[in-house]
């Protein structure tokens, strides 16, 4: 009986394939791998978003109006029309108050896209956005403060499911 292999072409086609595929696998899972380091990496000098502090809130007011209300409107109520997308394929600033969906997120994916701004891994690759990086210009305090000031706005009902979200996001 002969030994049935197939021709050399074929063989270096097989090899080709499972090397697309091992570099394919190794992709995702290097993709998956930075998004979990970045997303879990520790922060320094973390202060949290207190809405019950009033000096925290104070100072969030403050940083706010000087660098958010611009864009965000100074009672966070948001561009007109903020869902709708501008003709350059941009969103307008969402609202921050109750009717935006801020409180939809937990405190350290808002603390992360206010420092590093719309980019992966918190949005996709590619993605079109006014928001600014607020790195090197706002502390983490300050960022923590605005988050504080902003979750004063919302209603009990908001804030509890946030506030479980925030948990969740932890475990």
């Amino acid at each position: 009986m002969s030994d049935q292999r197939p021709p050399s072409s074929d063989r270096a086609s097989q090899k080709r394939r499972k090397l697309v595929v091992m570099a394919v696998v190794s992709g995702v899972a290097a993709a998956g791998l930075g998004a979990a380091v970045t997303l879990n990496w520790p922060m320094a000098s973390v202060v949290g978003a207190n809405p019950g502090n009033p000096e925290q809130v104070a100072m969030g007011q403050a940083v706010y109006q000087q660098n958010c209300a611009s864009c965000h409107g100074a009672k966070l109520e948001g561009q007109p029309e903020w869902q709708t997308r501008k003709p350059d394929g941009k969103l307008p600033a969402p609202p921050h108050d109750e009717a935006g969906h801020t409180w939809h997120h937990p405190d350290k994916v808002l603390f992360r896209l206010t420092k590093n701004g719309m980019k992966p891994p918190l949005a996709p690759v590619g993605y079109k956005s006014d928001m600014p990086a607020f790195e090197g210009v706002l502390s983490d305090e300050q960022v923590w403060a605005v988050l504080s000031y902003i979750k004063t706005s919302w209603p009990p009902k908001a804030r509890t499911r946030q506030d479980r979200m925030n948990e969740a996001y932890e475990q």
